[in-house]
């Protein structure tokens, strides 16, 4: 009996562990801190969240068709530079439609790399993070770009506006979360995505065109960097050439914590969207917290450490592998 206790005890611990934590984390900062759960603060949390929560969304069918994009930190900072900088040159609706082909572009180029020449998807992305850093400040001279007039533009609504009082970001990021999640969940290129990520060599034979699909995981991808490259540069109406450093890490940090495996086949975009919130708690109960910035990242360092030792727990049936 307590054998089957125990069991039972390891296996939701392994399914539902970091959903567990997150409840645990909310209770906590919820207690000592006052300021936690006010309406303010609980918007100011989503606001912040927003733009890597799209960002997380692409990477996600990434990793579930069994690969990796490291280079979207990069082509944020890319992005984001080319929509602020050709706003006041060719406008904002051009400015953005440029911003979407340069990333659908770099998207395409990574698919090609990793779904057709078979190459490895980290050494690509990799080194596609390298090279758009250096295609940013190549462009841009080693410059900061600015928007002119900032007051007058409608450009501010994406990331300054709000529509009946909930602010633009958090609804594009709604909206693409539900979008995401029925092609992920409910149509014939969400059952090739988990097909290609859970066995490569099964898919092939059963027909599935698996390069094609490796490809539009990154093109997808790369649409939704560009979308929240619209959405910091509508914020903040300027663009650093670096302003995307670390977003790579955020980002897979986000799609770990929501329980998507990086072995492939299995993850979810309603997960994804937990993995987001839950960094995104984390990250400002511990600055209520008066904890300094780096705090964030050792935390976080120990929760998705957490997530992949319950992924392969829950992959293997028990939490802990004799030594061989």
């Amino acid at each position: 009996m307590a054998e089957e206790r125990l069991k039972s005890a390891t296996r939701i611990l392994t399914q539902r562990g970091i959903l567990i934590a997150f409840i645990l984390f909310m209770v906590g900062f919820s207690v000592v801190s006052d300021r936690f759960m006010t309406a303010d603060n609980l918007q100011a949390v989503f606001r912040q969240a927003a733009i890597i929560g799209v960002m997380a969304l692409g990477v996600t069918l990434v990793v579930i068709c069994g690969n990796l994009d490291l280079s979207v930190g990069s082509l944020l900072s890319l992005s984001t530079v080319l929509v602020v900088d050709l706003h006041d040159k060719i406008g904002p609706i051009s400015a953005i439609a440029v911003t979407l082909l340069a990333a659908l572009a770099v998207g395409a180029v990574n698919g090609l790399l990793v779904g057709v020449a078979r190459l490895n998807s980290l050494i690509v992305t990799l080194g596609m993070l390298s090279a758009i850093q250096g295609l940013t400040l190549i462009y841009t001279g080693g410059q900061n770009v600015d928007i002119q007039n900032q007051d007058t533009t409608w450009f501010a609504i994406f990331g300054r506006g709000a529509i009946l009082g909930v602010p633009t970001q958090i609804l594009i990021f709604v909206v693409l979360a539900v979008v995401m999640h029925v092609v992920l969940a409910h149509t014939p290129f969400g059952r090739r995505v988990y097909a290609s990520g859970g066995n490569p060599t099964a898919a092939v034979f059963s027909g599935i065109r698996r390069g094609r699909v490796v490809l539009a995981t990154y093109m997808i991808s790369a649409f939704c960097t560009g979308i929240a490259a619209i959405i910091l540069g509508s914020r903040v109406m300027g663009s650093q050439n670096n302003v995307g450093q670390g977003y790579e890490l955020l980002v897979l940090s986000a799609v770990i914590l929501g329980g998507t495996s990086l072995l492939g086949g299995s993850g979810s975009i309603a997960k994804t969207v937990i993995g987001v919130l839950i960094l995104g708690f984390i990250q400002n109960g511990l600055l209520l917290l008066g904890f300094a910035y780096y705090v964030q990242w050792l935390v976080t360092w120990v929760v998705i450490i957490l997530a992949v030792w319950l992924d392969i727990a829950a992959k293997r049936g028990r939490m802990f592998s004799p030594f061989a």
